[in-house]
């Protein structure tokens, strides 16, 4: 699109050059201006209408600094640690019941996530108040047995068979108490006449569900998850950095990323732990690194590139649409206060010609000094830059629409020469 708006562009200053042409065939020799045999100068200022710079989208931004010398780029992979990772799990088999947590539902530890129904449940609790009336029996049949043997009235193996059964009922009421505790299912939260026939399941970490396998109605047993939840929090960054460059690895470098399926949002991360093999055959070794800063977007398992930076340092850089090229060096454009007079004049005929009376006064000339630079190295969309000359603080650049901008300064050294 932008391409079509210069090649418009182009057209209408063909039209123009020729009509400027024509008019300087019809002044008289003795009138027409003298031209000295000075070699003439390049233009180096360009300005743009309003109108012009809404059609190329033209956008001003700022010198920034950036790590960009002295780095690697490498790939890697966004992983939760396993002991942040959790499912939710019934101990016991059952028929899901409720299921209280989608896909993306953020939960609390302990909170419910499901309920679990199953006959076996309501045995485990009919035989915990069973046992529990047993031992009562045994407890009186043994002080009966004991009464006896001060007597002499009675057996001492009698006795003996008395306590044994009673410490065996106790025994098993312990178990069953604490198979229940197990379940979720707390004794008195129960009575010979009301039973819990569903089993909670709870979630075991506080996170976000990032998959559910089961359905109501469907039958899960002790070995199934009902839902998988991931602290997403304890997010850090496995890297694979190639033998080579492994001496260059040091604990606490910072770490410049980006997803693989959406490089324009930059994350962070520093490096705290170096691995001490290698991977599979790849030859490469995992740098492990916490992910620091806005961790918003970011899930287990995504692919993402990095960049390590080897030093602490920074330097000048601009996005790399800001630089042109010409007759083998680069350059970008700064705002200024300059106007040649030149040009001037040119942006008038352009107006008398293409705008309309009304709106030719009102439309702002902004204007652009193109400034040489030497590039230094490339990445995450940004290049190092040295300006050959100083530049005022806080300078001003264009960062989309130089392109534009180099034609244009290049159709008015052709028009002057």
């Amino acid at each position: 699109m932008m391409k079509q708006h210069i090649r418009n562009l182009f057209f209408g200053w063909s039209i123009l050059l020729a009509s400027c042409g024509e008019q300087a065939a019809t002044v008289p020799t003795d009138t027409a201006p003298t031209h000295s045999n000075d070699e003439p100068s390049i233009a180096t200022v360009a300005t743009i209408t309003g109108q012009q710079a809404k059609a190329i989208d033209l956008q001003l931004g700022d010198v920034e600094h950036k790590e960009l010398t002295a780095t690697i780029k490498a790939n890697g992979m966004l992983r939760v640690p396993n002991n942040n990772k959790g499912n939710a799990t019934a101990l016991y088999g059952g028929v899901v019941k409720t299921l209280h947590v989608e896909i993306g539902n953020n939960v609390k530890k302990g909170q419910l996530v499901a309920t679990l129904e199953n006959p076996q449940f309501i045995q485990l609790q009919e035989e915990y108040l069973t046992t529990e009336s047993r031992i009562l029996l045994a407890e009186q049949e043994m002080e009966r047995q004991a009464t006896l043997n001060e007597g002499n009235a009675g057996a001492k193996k009698n006795l003996q068979t008395a306590v044994t059964e009673l410490n065996n009922l106790r025994t098993r009421l312990t178990s069953l108490r604490e198979q229940l505790a197990l379940m979720g299912i707390a004794p008195s939260s129960f009575s010979p006449t009301l039973l819990n026939r569903s089993l909670a399941v709870r979630s075991p970490i506080s996170g976000t569900v990032s998959n559910v396998f089961a359905r109501i109605g469907s039958y899960v047993d002790a070995t199934t998850p009902i839902a998988e939840i991931v602290d997403n929090g304890s997010l850090h960054l496995d890297l694979q950095v190639f033998e080579k460059d492994l001496p260059k690895m040091k604990i606490g470098q910072v770490i410049h990323f980006t997803l693989t399926n959406n490089p324009t949002r930059e994350y962070d991360a520093e490096i705290y732990s170096i691995g001490s093999s290698f991977e599979n055959d790849s030859k490469t070794v995992a740098i492990h690194c916490n992910v620091t800063g806005n961790k918003n977007g970011l899930i287990d398992g995504m692919n993402i590139t990095g960049i390590v930076s080897l030093d602490k340092s920074t330097t000048p850089a601009v996005p790399n649409e800001a630089i042109v090229e010409a007759d083998g060096k680069y350059y970008v454009f700064m705002e200024t206060d300059q106007r040649p007079a030149t040009e001037t004049d040119q942006h008038e005929h352009e107006h008398a010609h293409t705008t309309h009376p009304s709106t030719a006064a009102t439309d702002e000339i902004a204007s652009f000094e193109k400034i040489e630079v030497v590039k230094g190295v490339s990445d995450m969309g940004y290049t190092a830059v040295t300006f050959v000359k100083d530049v005022p603080p806080n300078t001003r650049i264009v960062v989309k629409g130089a392109y534009f901008l180099n034609a244009r300064l290049n159709s008015v050294d052709a028009h002057d020469h």
